[in-house]
């Protein structure tokens, strides 16, 4: 599965980004999709998540209500979009796939066995 994230951005405090994963290559075998960000000196953080084969999406608690996370029902694609962004969003945003559902916690990195480039998000004024 190869993965290739887009949409970062510089935005002001209060603005919209909208990220874009393209999912390609044995998209079938992925159980399910994972944001997760990154800033310098820290682990990379869970932001969302979800199964292919499941209606429910999972967020952090730092994010729910703000980020929304929608998907190509062919699998080719999954979004994020990130709503009244503050300046503690700015990070580098990665999209991972998860080989299983047993392959480990959705809200661990060590469970997704594919990531994207990552895309830079900076959110100031």
């Amino acid at each position: 599965v190869q993965l290739q994230a887009s949409g970062g951005g510089l935005v002001q405090p209060g603005g919209s980004l909208r990220l874009s994963c393209v999912v390609s290559g044995g998209t079938t075998n992925s159980a399910g999709m994972g944001w997760f960000r990154q800033t310098p000196g820290k682990e990379r953080e869970f932001v969302a998540a979800f199964y292919w084969n499941s209606k429910s999406t999972f967020y952090a608690d730092s994010v729910r209500g703000r980020f929304t996370v929608s998907r190509d029902n062919a699998r080719n694609a999954v979004w994020l979009q990130m709503n009244g962004l503050k300046p503690e969003d700015t990070a580098v945003y990665y999209c991972a796939a998860k080989a299983t559902v047993y392959s480990g916690a959705y809200y661990r990195p060590a469970s997704y066995a594919n990531w994207g480039q990552g895309t830079l998000v900076t959110v100031s004024s």
